[in-house]
């Protein structure tokens, strides 16, 4: 597609998303827009922005010279005025030179929090990936930040803006469908725990090594790291209960709508796969125990999925009936007889056709995305909180985080909401905030 047929589809783009969201005019939604982050992830969201308001894209900032430069050339391409954004490889110099309305952020996990309260102090309105932070005390800070400075933030859990678990959570859930929920069994069955095991290396040219490491502790360089493939490894993240619980867990939270969990406690490890590289589990199990209703979730990187139609998925228990929701589809079973319903994700390749050649693009999240876009701004127009805010972030993930350390000290953790503490148990406390490398200070509320 050219520029030119991409102009004139996302004008009929932009019509559509305004008209489907009644009293706001997303296409008078003019904000200067700065990404921090500009691999996968970060293009996929922006490039959902584009699609939905006629921001412009003033700046991006990455650490990978090359990947860096690529993202420029594509937004150019992208959005309305043609103009190829600022570049940058600290984003701290961004932030300083651009006044900004939105910022995004789709770092490694373990920069997420230095970058969106240094974004909120800018002034600007913020979009972070998911999760909020890699520890809970990091997590806080940026709820309390975004609070401080008063900015909007919406968090990437954005299974709260998918739209046919919007309808489940109407027609079913919230409808009284289920009956009674007691249980939630949460999964992840997907092989993504990387298997390889790669000598150390030189960092490549133009890559930033110690930037991209930040707060982090400074590992020996390993082409797992860059790009993408970081999660194999806790220092940048917390393992596939960071990555995918925190989806599932989150969706169980709206569609219930559920609090912090009373305890939390975990059980796993590294059980199969030993000769990798990585160091996050390959089998773990977690149980969030919020009182009436219990979550359970388990997440294995080998064998085959009990489902094969929901390796990574909710199934929540009612003594009406059944529903199974993943980011594909929804099944809800009657208890006793009676009509099922199923509903597929429905893909808008025709109202937005360049997802279709998009590099990369999940098309079935794209829907997913553009909806947390538009609420993102409407909340931003009206200052009112999105339905992802940072407190529901910070929830989720910080629940997830518990969980990580619940498996390290082998016990469960009793959660003190009101003083964001874990009960009569000081060595679990002290773990709720990683040490960071100098100079770097982690962020305190």
């Amino acid at each position: 597609m050219n520029r030119r047929q991409f102009l004139e589809t996302s004008t009929a783009s932009l019509a559509l998303a305004t008209a489907s969201t009644g009293a706001v005019d997303f296409t008078a939604m003019k904000k200067r827009v700065g990404l921090i982050g500009a691999g996968w992830y970060g293009k996929c969201d922006l490039f959902r922005l584009i699609q939905v308001a006629p921001v412009e894209v003033v700046c991006l900032c990455d650490v990978d010279a090359r990947m860096l430069a690529a993202a420029g050339e594509m937004v150019a391409q992208r959005q309305a005025s043609k103009a190829t954004p600022k570049l940058y490889a600290d984003f701290r110099k961004m932030l300083a030179e651009n006044k900004l309305d939105i910022v995004l952020i789709g770092t490694p996990d373990h920069w997420h929090a230095l970058c969106m309260i240094e974004a909120v102090k800018s002034g600007a309105d913020v979009y972070v990936q998911k999760p909020t932070g890699v520890d809970v005390v990091e997590s806080q800070a940026m709820l309390a930040a975004a609070r401080k400075y008063q900015r909007v933030v919406q968090v990437g859990t954005q299974r709260r803006s998918t739209p046919h678990l919007m309808e489940a959570r109407d027609t079913i859930v919230k409808a009284g469908k289920l009956g009674t929920v007691g249980m939630v069994d949460i999964c992840c069955y997907y092989h993504m725990r990387t298997r390889e095991n790669p000598p150390d290396a030189a960092p490549p040219e133009g890559f930033d090594y110690d930037m991209w490491t930040g707060p982090a502790p400074l590992r020996p360089y390993n082409k797992l790291v860059h790009p993408r493939s970081w999660r194999a490894f806790m220092e940048y993240g917390n393992g596939i209960v960071g990555d995918m619980c925190v989806h599932m867990l989150d969706m169980t939270r709206w569609m219930l709508d559920l609090g912090w969990p009373l305890s939390v406690s975990s059980t796993g490890g590294i059980l199969v796969d030993k000769q990798s590289r990585a160091n996050i589990t390959d089998t773990q199990s977690a149980l969030f125990d919020f009182g009436n209703i219990k979550v359970n979730w388990i997440h294995r990187s080998y064998g085959e999925s009990p489902d094969a139609k929901y390796p990574w998925a909710a199934t929540f228990y009612g003594d009406k009936g059944t529903l199974k929701a993943s980011v594909n589809s929804f099944d809800f079973t009657p208890q006793g007889g009676g009509e099922s319903i199923h509903r597929d994700c429905v893909m808008e390749l025709e109202q937005f056709p360049e997802d279709k050649t998009e590099p990369d693009l999940e098309k079935h999240v794209a829907p997913a995305i553009r909806g947390h876009m538009k609420n993102l701004l409407s909340c931003i127009a009206d200052r009112s909180k999105p339905v992802a805010d940072i407190e529901q972030g910070h929830i989720s993930s910080a629940s997830c985080i518990l969980a990580n350390v619940a498996l390290q000290l082998g016990r469960t953790l009793h959660w003190d909401a009101e003083k964001h503490q874990v009960k009569n148990d000081e060595e679990a406390n002290k773990l709720l905030a990683r040490p960071y490398r100098a100079p770097w200070v982690h962020p305190t509320v």
